[in-house]
């Protein structure tokens, strides 16, 4: 699984649009009084070639987020109120180190020392680009 992974599960979920829609959106535009130009003609044919290519994977996405959803909402109800309370609560996670979890299952979040902050130029980038904090 990739890193984007559940970022594309949440966008599959806040915006779920049947394929067959999408598809028919690009052969059903209609074309200027001479019919349409050949980049026109290009590009439809390329959206109907990536979408035919783009369903399989779609579809099983989407099946697989059917079968996970009820846990998601689960969690979610479940779990809601006491998220947006730790976000109200800890303001800047850089002043925290990376949660741990404990043997008997509870999760803590130890507090850096003041002389362990980082100060805001000390972020490294990596050479993926990503942030290293």
């Amino acid at each position: 699984m990739t890193k984007h992974m559940p970022l594309i599960l949440l966008l599959a979920l806040a915006a779920p649009l049947p394929i067959a829609a999408i598809a028919q959106a690009t052969t059903d535009e209609e074309a200027t009084e001479d019919g349409p130009t050949l980049m026109e003609r290009g590009a439809r044919i390329f959206m109907r070639g990536l979408m035919s290519e783009m369903e399989p994977a779609l579809r099983d996405l989407h099946e697989s987020f059917e079968e996970v959803e009820p846990a998601i909402r689960s969690f979610v109800q479940e779990m809601g109120p006491a998220v947006v309370e730790l976000l109200e609560t800890v303001k800047d996670f850089r002043g925290y180190y990376p949660p741990e979890i404990l043997p008997n299952g509870d999760i803590i979040m130890r507090k850096k020392l003041p002389g362990e902050m980082e100060t805001p130029g000390e972020t490294e980038v990596g050479p993926d680009g990503e942030v290293e904090l």
